[in-house]
C-alpha cells in the first residue's frame, strides 16, 4: 500500500540576529522524522538567511558530498523547504520556490530568536510513495 500524503514540515530556528540556528524536518501523516543524516543543518548554522537563499543545491551537492540517493533526495528536501520557509519570511517572491506548496503556518519571535514553522503540500502530479518503513520487493 502506497501513502497517499506526502506533506511534510519544518521548522527553522533562528537567533536573536536572525542567523540560521537549527531546523527540524519531518512528515506530517505518521510523524516520521526525515532525516539521512545529510550534515545541511550543521553547514547553515551561523549563516544569513540570504546568504541561504543564494545557496544553489549543486553547490550543497558539492560541499556535503551525499553517499547515497537516499541522502540525495533528503538534502534536496532539506534544501527546498529551507529555502522558501526563509523566503517567505523575509517576503521574497521567487520564480523557483512554489509559493503554494509551501506556507509558513507560524512565525514566533521571543529574546532569544525566532522559530518558523512551515507545512509543505506534496505537488500536485506525485508518484505513489511506499509507506515509512516499508521493505521494497524487487
Amino acid at each position: 500500500m502506497t501513502c497517499t500524503d506526502s506533506s511534510s514540515s519544518i521548522i527553522i530556528q533562528l537567533d536573536a540576529k536572525d542567523r540560521f540556528r537549527s531546523f527540524a524536518f519531518g512528515k506530517i501523516t505518521c510523524g516520521k522524522k526525515i532525516g539521512a543524516r545529510t550534515g545541511y543543518n550543521k553547514y547553515l548554522r551561523g549563516k544569513s538567511l540570504r546568504e541561504i537563499l543564494s545557496i544553489s543545491y549543486p553547490n550543497v551537492i558539492r560541499k556535503l558530498k551525499p553517499a547515497t540517493e537516499e541522502k540525495r533526495f533528503v538534502l534536496y528536501c532539506e534544501w527546498e523547504a529551507v529555502r522558501c520557509a526563509i523566503a517567505q519570511y523575509l517576503g521574497e517572491k521567487s520564480l523557483d520556490i512554489d509559493q503554494d506548496r509551501c506556507q509558513i503556518s507560524s512565525v514566533n519571535h521571543t529574546p532569544r530568536g525566532t522559530e518558523i514553522v512551515e507545512v509543505i503540500l506534496p505537488p500536485k502530479d506525485m508518484p505513489a510513495i511506499l509507506p515509512c518503513g516499508h521493505k521494497r520487493r524487487d
